[in-house]
């Protein structure tokens, strides 16, 4: 899901609300009390103590305006637990991994769409699991490789066919709990999360403490990184600086080197719980449970709201055409696109 496109300035009606939130009231001026007149002059002094005047009281600090959301170029509806989406540039396409009841279940019922950029569904199940010996339970993120769609299912990475959808094999992870996010290298490397917990009857992160990171090379799978220092690890993504990973365990985002090991380390003010990671230019945009939004930052810098009040964004994509970010919401089984300006 990897994009080096340039990164617009921001969207407009978010600068515009993020320029009203960023500008503090003034407090109103005092009145000045009118000058005594000589038929006014105060009374001779007594021996009584008067009380001194009360203090004004400081005016309430003003309440900075919400940012409020953009509205959607584009909405698709009619989907069954939409968790991951992925622009497919050689075919102008978007790809929807559809996990289709529980997340945790090996039930052969997942299905991944295809959609058009000007708003249709195309296919709504292109590939199935179940039909055409199809295998596919819960998928969720993916990623091409010259001509082969990798997609995490559980605890399988599953191959198809981009032209056909077909079958193209599989490879299996032992020691897994959820494969959740695929990135692809230039060199034709595969990598894939393994995010280390089940999800509860309510939503709840249940910890198995499987977190990892592996790489995929000439067909077999072999570990990058393997801790629970990964804080549950999500999205991933290839960028200019190398691998790239956020975590749900932590407000985290951060660079995996060729051994495995941590760097830059960049806490996600806004929110926690994040989901989705894509690169766009030199920036990253991830989601976040916690914040309801799509946060906008840098490895080593800030982190803030790009695009707010997001009901549930998981694994969002990157149309590096037309500029536009693809937000699947799971719980709302939908998918919504907002232009960069």
């Amino acid at each position: 899901m990897a994009s080096m496109a340039r990164f617009p300035g921001t969207f407009t009606s978010v600068v515009v609300a993020a320029a009203m939130a960023s500008c503090g009231g003034e407090a109103p001026p005092r009145a000045l009390a009118p000058a005594a007149s000589a038929s006014s002059a105060a009374p001779a002094a007594t021996n009584s103590v008067e009380s001194p005047p009360a203090a004004p009281s400081a005016p309430a600090a003003p309440t900075p305006p919400r940012l409020a959301a953009p509205s959607p170029v584009a909405k698709y509806t009619g989907f069954a637990k939409p968790e991951s989406v992925l622009y497919d540039a050689e075919n102008d396409r978007y790809l929807v991994s559809n996990v289709n009841g529980n997340p945790n279940d090996k039930d052969n019922n997942g299905f991944i769409s295809v959609l058009s950029p000007d708003g249709q569904v195309t296919n709504l199940k292109w590939i199935e699991g179940g039909k055409d010996k199809v295998k596919l339970d819960a998928p969720t993120g993916s990623a091409i490789v010259k001509g082969v769609l990798y997609v995490a299912d559980l605890v399988t990475v599953r191959m198809f066919d981009l032209r056909t959808g077909a079958p193209r094999g599989e490879i299996a992870i032992p020691g897994a709990t959820l494969l959740n996010d695929v990135a692809a290298a230039p060199d034709g490397k595969v990598y894939v999360s393994d995010s280390g917990f089940t999800i509860g009857a309510t939503g709840n992160l249940e910890a198995t403490s499987s977190d990892a990171v592996y790489v995929i090379e000439k067909g077999k799978a072999k570990l990058l990184a393997k801790t629970t220092d990964l804080h549950m690890p999500n999205g991933i993504a290839w960028t200019g600086e190398g691998l790239v990973v956020c975590s749900s365990g932590a407000p985290e985002v951060f660079r995996l080197d060729e051994k495995g090991a941590k760097q830059d380390v960049t806490t996600t003010a806004p929110g926690g719980r994040l989901d989705g990671l894509v690169p766009v230019g030199d920036l990253l945009l991830v989601t976040s449970h916690e914040a309801s939004a799509v946060l906008r930052g840098k490895l080593g810098g800030i982190f803030e709201i790009a695009i707010p009040e997001q009901k549930t964004p998981t694994d969002i994509g990157y149309d590096t055409k037309r500029g536009r970010v693809l937000v699947p919401h799971v719980m709302a089984d939908e998918v919504d696109v907002y232009e960069l300006k």
